[in-house]
């Protein structure tokens, strides 16, 4: 199944781990630094949890149910609504509809931004990349290119 949609047309999309992404709006396009990524997220993806010292993370949800977890407490959420995760405060997220998550992710500022395009590799097709476990080499870049631009892993995903 293609996930590409008008949204993606003419984007440049990047695998970032198991997900699709297009970058809508870059940090250095507007003076106040606003980062829109666009997401499609399997199944079962979840981020380790995080925190960021610089921005705060902001997740607008098109389609499909996340669990969220935010300075330990849980939330899920749907399409069409928003979640703030607060810089300095822990947080990861898990993607519970089988059908996948279709989100937007906001930051201001270029930490995040810098670090998903660092850590991605460009998209072969407009679809999801196939399904792999990070190994410890990739989970150690990740952790290096995340401290690197102010991000600090603090523990797993859930699930």
């Amino acid at each position: 199944m293609t996930m590409i949609n008008s949204a993606f047309a003419g984007k440049e999309l990047l695998w970032f781990n198991n997900t699709l992404i297009a970058i809508q709006v870059s940090s250095a396009n507007g003076e106040d630094g606003i980062c829109v990524i666009e997401h499609r997220v399997p199944y079962g993806d979840s981020p380790p949890l995080h925190v960021h010292r610089n921005e705060d993370e902001v997740f607008h949800i098109l389609e499909g149910r996340l669990r969220f977890q935010i300075d330990g407490r849980e939330r899920i959420v749907g399409a069409g609504e928003t979640v703030l995760a607060p810089k300095g405060l822990p947080h990861t997220y898990i993607v519970e509809s089988p059908e996948g998550a279709h989100t937007l992710t906001v930051t201001r500022g270029s930490d995040f931004e810098t670090m998903v395009r660092k850590a991605s590799r460009p998209a072969e097709r407009p679809d999801l990349p196939p399904m792999a476990a990070p190994t410890p080499e990739m989970i150690a870049a990740l952790t290096r290119l995340c401290a690197e631009n102010g991000i600090d892993i603090l523990g797993p995903p859930m699930g």
